[in-house]
């Protein structure tokens, strides 16, 4: 199999359908805002929220993975409250540039805080699964819904997060080729790196994929991305991201985005004061790039 085969097994891509079972549409600050609830093969209600601007003509979207921050009560909410890491609340700012965002509350927060992310994880782990891989796989249903819909431009679809969503959109931007563009804040790093600086264990138990790091490394991974555009954006002073972690991952996705002639297209933003949190050039990047690349029907999101 390819590396992108295997990771779409790891990722449990394809494996954790959602089912719409409630759609209740409201105005939001001149936006228009649907409230959403999904249901899981095996029941669990799944709370959600897509915000778009008024109309009917289709436009692009953004598929937003929100934040763990150990913050379990926030989940979906972040797309409209935001959270300490966040400058402001991102979703209405996307809505209002012209974007739909789409926002799927993950296993273990928010109205799905019970059971929490341990038990859920070690009960995944047990059954040689992993609670990332479920995360994954409702994130690859959000994206296959949200690219059904017919007011959404299916093949302008990015995906974008901050921390732990930082994290989900790259690898599920690696393992669906549908997706037009990622970009990701405050969460990109080589884990064999982590684990050598002591630093792995400020991550979740969430995160924890088994035989992942046999397969390939974080910037491998986010190498698959290539040629589609890629935005990171990470601080120095971020214990999640410490500079030798960073640049071990980075080297990797370059050299990809370098061998698909695409290297114009892989964007770093490394702010060397900034931690754990959303900068104001970090979010005016974020901005710039989804207008170039998401916003436009020009050559640049093309393979």
């Amino acid at each position: 199999m390819t590396l992108r085969q295997d990771l779409r097994e790891k990722f449990e891509i394809g494996a954790h359908p959602l089912t719409l079972s409630e759609r209740i549409g409201i105005q939001h600050e001149g936006l228009m805002l649907e409230r959403l609830t999904f249901a899981t093969r095996e029941g669990e209600s799944v709370r959600g929220f897509l915000l778009r601007p008024p109309g009917e003509t289709p436009v692009p979207a953004i598929l937003y993975i929100h934040a763990h921050g150990n913050a379990y009560d926030i989940g979906a909410d972040e797309l409209l409250s935001g959270r300490k890491a966040l400058l402001s609340p991102l979703g209405p700012e996307f809505a209002r540039r012209g974007y739909a965002v789409l926002m799927v509350e993950l296993p273990a927060f928010g109205a799905r805080s019970s059971p929490g992310e341990s038990a859920r994880a070690k009960a995944a782990l047990w059954n040689g699964k992993s609670l990332a891989g479920q995360m994954l796989g409702e994130q690859a249903a959000a994206f296959d819904w949200l690219a059904s819909r017919p007011d959404i431009i299916a093949d302008r679809i990015a995906v974008f997060g901050i921390s732990m969503g930082a994290t989900f959109s790259y690898w599920l931007a690696a393992a669906e080729p549908r997706i037009a563009a990622s970009a990701h804040l405050c969460a990109y790093a080589d884990y064999a790196a982590l684990i050598d600086a002591g630093n792995i264990d400020l991550h979740g138990i969430y995160l924890t994929v088994p035989g992942l790091l046999t397969l390939a490394g974080n910037g491998e991974i986010a190498g698959l991305i290539a040629p589609r555009p890629q935005l990171i954006g990470i601080g120095d002073l971020d214990p999640l991201t410490p500079p030798a972690a960073f640049e071990t991952a980075f080297a990797q996705t370059y050299h990809t985005y370098q061998e698909a002639g695409a290297a114009d297209r892989l964007v770093l933003l490394r702010e060397p004061e900034a931690g754990h949190v959303e900068t104001p050039a970090m979010r005016a990047a974020v901005f710039s790039f989804f207008d170039r690349h998401l916003a436009s029907s020009g050559e640049d999101r093309s393979d």
